[in-house]
């Protein structure tokens, strides 16, 4: 079967798929945007969870472009998939390696876990200011180069907060796709 890529406008803590990826922090324990709603949304639970994680080092569960996954919790969806983007530094800092890492390492657990549909948030593009285009454009065609090559995911959603993200994931999925 061939994968479906969409993007949408929603809640990402809505979403009734077998994953969403959480845009997280090194520490996993929570923080603003998509981190602090999935936090809430999943409840108490999570945050034990990711407690559990062992830490790499003081405050590092998950380095930059790297990928952990633990139980949904209180979500609609099963797996909640963190992930720490860059923080946008200027561009020289390898952060469209470390973006692309981030979609690459969640379809990679993903996948291990049998999971056949995940929603990813528009990553680093809060708080972590990568411009917006950009990120799009490296999210789409990460995600197209994975499934082409792996096709074991059924359903990916880039889930959209707002018109501009989702006009800019609409057209990098477009574009990817050709």
């Amino acid at each position: 079967m061939a994968s479906s890529i969409q993007v949408i406008e929603a809640d990402i803590t809505t979403l009734a798929v077998d994953a969403i990826v959480n845009a997280a922090n090194q520490s996993l324990l929570g923080g603003g945007g998509v981190d602090g709603a999935i936090h809430r949304a999943a409840g108490p639970s999570l945050l034990e969870e990711c407690r559990a994680i062992a830490q790499l080092r003081p405050g590092v569960r998950c380095p930059t472009g790297e990928a952990r996954i633990t139980r949904g919790h209180d979500l609609p969806a099963k797996w909640v998939i963190h992930t720490v983007g860059p923080v946008w530094q200027g561009g020289g800092a390898h952060e469209d390696e470390l973006l692309a890492s981030c979609y690459r390492n969640s379809l990679e657990l993903a996948a291990g876990r049998g999971i056949k549909s995940v929603a990813f948030p528009a990553i680093s593009t809060g708080a972590y200011r990568f411009p917006l285009e950009r990120a799009a454009g490296i999210a789409a065609r990460t995600v197209q180069e994975w499934i082409g090559n792996r096709p074991v995911l059924e359903r990916v959603l880039f889930c959209c907060f707002g018109r501009e993200a989702s006009a800019a994931y609409e057209a990098a999925v477009k574009a990817a796709s050709v």
